[in-house]
């Protein structure tokens, strides 16, 4: 028997992160946890066969599930075995990323664990899954918010939403985190031949939902004293809306490709000029606040989670003729590009800090620890 706090993490690829934002925040809140004390075992995806062993990773306990069929129906699996791993351990807290699977949660649920559940966006709404994910996104979503003894959402807007699934007393709000980076090395600028502050970025899932081609078609409109970098896997050879982008892009336009390594996107957005978020949908966007951590101005699609998310200090476009306005009006103006970027760097100071973050995630765990008999090994 032990007094230590012991939390099991699931829903994530696992850590180091190298996947997305749900394994960020696992990694940064597992992290976080071990400094203070808790046992933080974190559950790990991993390709091929074999058994699930364990090891540990900068004082994380890993549990290492091997799993051989690709794309979601993997992960799906992954879960459900995570899941039966866990319920050994009934009386540890649960700390769930997603809801994606949230019907094999029941099982934890009824094996007395406490299951903490971040819920992620309104992830089932987004059209690119088709009716018949979108349905099972829908009942499981409607499953988590049953069976979750609290429900965490990245913004306000989400947990007005969770508000329409739950009891007001199960949801709390804790918003995603990110690194402040002032410094980075710019040979990956140098190295993709781009001209470090004479440039923009725009990170983002090449989809319709993240208004890529407005943004394209605007700052295409006239020739800019700047250029845009898009970061992004294209294949305009198999996808008519990554052909229709990249048709509608200047000669000022450079499609990169994917950049998976974080370093990498550190130099990218640091000796970029301003960052371009077209995102109309899903809460916190971490890619928003890791380039408010860097200090970008920002131009955001204008909806209710990206201004709350910026703050007032951004500016915001509906149009591909918005988009022309506002880079017409800012980029000639340095005093107005230092204005946005101090406005980023508060905001995020605010809200957005790991130290912040994680220790919301600390003090709800903590609730459910009173309540949970002792742990076991």
């Amino acid at each position: 028997m032990s007094d230590v706090p012991t939390v099991r993490i699931l829903g994530t690829h696992g850590v180091p992160a190298a996947y997305g934002g749900f394994e960020t925040a696992a990694e940064n809140v597992g992290l976080h946890l071990a400094e203070h004390g808790w046992r933080v075992i974190v559950y790990c995806q991993v390709e091929g066969n074999g058994p699930v062993t364990e090891d540990t990773w900068r004082g994380l306990e890993r549990v290492n599930i091997p799993v051989n069929i690709p794309g979601w129906r993997g992960t799906s699996l992954f879960d459900l075995l995570s899941i039966r791993h866990a319920t050994r351990h009934p009386h540890d807290v649960a700390l769930v990323f997603g809801y994606n699977t949230g019907v094999f949660n029941v099982w934890q649920r009824l094996r007395g664990t406490k299951l903490v559940i971040n819920m992620d966006g309104i992830e089932w709404s987004r059209k690119r899954w088709g009716f018949a994910r979108q349905t099972i996104l829908y009942v499981n979503e409607r499953i988590a918010a049953l069976n979750g003894h609290h429900l965490i959402a990245d913004h306000p807007e989400i947990e007005r939403y969770l508000w329409t699934r739950a009891p007001k007393r199960k949801v709390v709000m804790i918003t995603y985190g990110a690194h402040e980076v002032s410094d980075a090395p710019v040979e990956p600028v140098l190295e993709r031949d781009l001209d470090p502050g004479g440039y923009l970025t725009m990170i983002c899932r090449p989809i319709p939902e993240n208004s890529i081609l407005e943004i394209v078609q605007g700052f295409s409109t006239r020739r800019r004293s700047h250029e845009l970098v898009v970061i992004g896997p294209y294949e305009p050879d198999s996808d008519p809306y990554h052909r229709e982008v990249m048709d509608a892009a200047s000669d000022q336009v450079h499609f990169i490709g994917a950049v998976y390594q974080p370093e990498v996107l550190q130099s990218l957005r640091v000796h970029g000029a301003m960052y371009l978020h077209g995102h109309t949908v899903g809460g916190t966007n971490p890619s928003l606040v890791e380039a408010m951590a860097a200090g970008n101005p920002v131009i955001a699609h204008d909806n209710v989670y990206n201004r709350w998310t910026a703050g007032d200090g951004a500016a915001f476009f509906t149009t591909a003729e918005d988009v022309d306005r506002e880079l017409s009006r800012i980029l000639p103006d340095p005093d107005t590009l230092d204005a946005m970027s101090r406005s980023s760097l508060d905001r995020y100071h605010a809200e957005f800090t790991w130290d912040h973050v994680a220790g919301q995630y600390e003090q709800l765990l903590r609730r459910h620890l009173s309540t949970s008999p002792s742990k076991e090994q």
